[in-house]
């Protein structure tokens, strides 16, 4: 059942939870090797499939992207109500760190001729999402795109949420409101992420963008100031955790995720870093193998992005390359060596063991 925002009704709805102790604790060192479970939904045997396609316009790069692995995505789409695309606004004001709006008219450009529902372009920005839509010409993407009937939501004005629970920074559990949108069975939900750097978790890309952009956080008519985004970032082991306990949520819902890597972010993502003429667009319905795909875009070490080594042990998608179907470009054609955030030794430190547990007793 959804409902609308309300710190009342909200208190009063926990549910339980289950973390297993090797997720928690069990993560060793860099040199650590992640489990590799068999995934299911976006494979071929026991391979994902990705598509990662470089030119010179991010539009095409986009919706060629899609089109290349249009066989695991209309079979889906075709059973689908209507869809909900995901953009990454991150910041309402600084369009290298949100997604541009012409990544939006090419998944635009690919659902035009293949989908005749209503789609809705649908965001939980850390601010005021609808100042987002204004300085990025979201607005326009209406009518070019007609007859697709195209609206666009701010997720938290619109305040329906379904409850989850995570784990705060003393390990407690907690209950956050997630976007009721991005939990809708006949939505087929599409991930607009980026190829960016991160202050926290190494590096921000589809599971990060729809694990931390289902959280809402309060309306600007309501008088007392709460934001759910805000429990993730209690500890820099805890966050992993906790965007590995979003996306099981999650991950029963989505349907394609699209990384845009026109132009990614190096250095002070997810924000204040600095461009990077890569030029690819990576696709897929397995958002985790997606990402694993961008890390070697950016090359990052797999090792380092601990949210994305769960979602693998968890058995959510494919993090071993060997098991990605990539179609389009090869990977080490693409790859570029991003410059990490100035904290990436503070971020590492979810690696290893807890420096402060509490005493065992009984």
């Amino acid at each position: 059942m959804d409902h609308r925002c309300s710190r009342r009704r909200f208190m009063g709805t926990v549910a339980g939870t289950a973390v297993s102790s090797s997720l928690l604790f069990g993560w060793r060192s860099a040199g650590a090797q992640p489990l590799h479970p068999k995934v299911d939904d976006a494979t071929i045997g026991d391979k994902s499939v990705v598509s990662l396609i470089k030119g010179e316009s991010r539009r095409q790069n986009v919706c060629d992207s899609l089109v290349e692995i249009e066989d695991r995505l209309l079979p889906i789409l075709k059973s689908k109500k209507h869809v909900v695309i995901k953009p990454n606004m991150v910041s309402t004001g600084r369009q290298i760190a949100s997604t541009h709006i012409d990544t939006l008219h090419g998944i635009l450009d690919f659902l035009g001729p293949r989908f005749k529902g209503p789609v809705v372009i649908a965001e939980s920005s850390a601010g005021y999402t609808t100042e987002g839509f204004d300085n990025f010409g979201y607005h326009s993407v209406i009518a070019e795109h007609k007859p697709l009937d195209v609206s666009l939501v701010d997720l938290n004005e619109e305040g329906l949420y379904k409850t989850h629970t995570i784990l705060n920074g003393d390990l407690h559990a907690v209950p956050v409101r997630l976007a009721a949108r991005l939990l809708d069975p006949e939505a087929f939900i599409m991930c607009a992420a980026i190829l960016k750097t991160h202050n926290t978790v190494v590096a921000t890309m589809s599971v990060k963008n729809m694990a931390l952009g289902a959280p809402l956080h309060s309306p600007r008519k309501e008088r007392q100031r709460w934001n759910d985004k805000r429990l993730y970032h209690g500890g820099v082991r805890q966050t992993h955790v906790d965007i590995m306990m979003t996306a099981q949520r999650l991950k029963p819902f989505w349907g394609a995720t699209v990384i845009d890597g026109f132009e990614g972010m190096q250095g002070n993502g997810p924000t204040s870093g600095t461009a990077v003429d890569s030029r690819i667009a990576i696709s897929s319905t397995d958002y985790i193998a997606a990402d694993r795909v961008g890390l070697g875009a950016m090359g990052i070490d797999p090792a380092w992005v601990g949210y994305l080594q769960f979602c693998g042990q968890a058995g959510l998608g494919q993090t071993d390359l060997e098991r990605i179907d990539i179609r389009g470009e090869k990977l080490a054609d693409v790859a570029r060596k991003y410059e990490m955030h100035r904290d990436i030794q503070r971020e590492l430190k979810w690696m290893g063991t807890m420096e402060d547990v509490p005493e065992k007793l009984g």
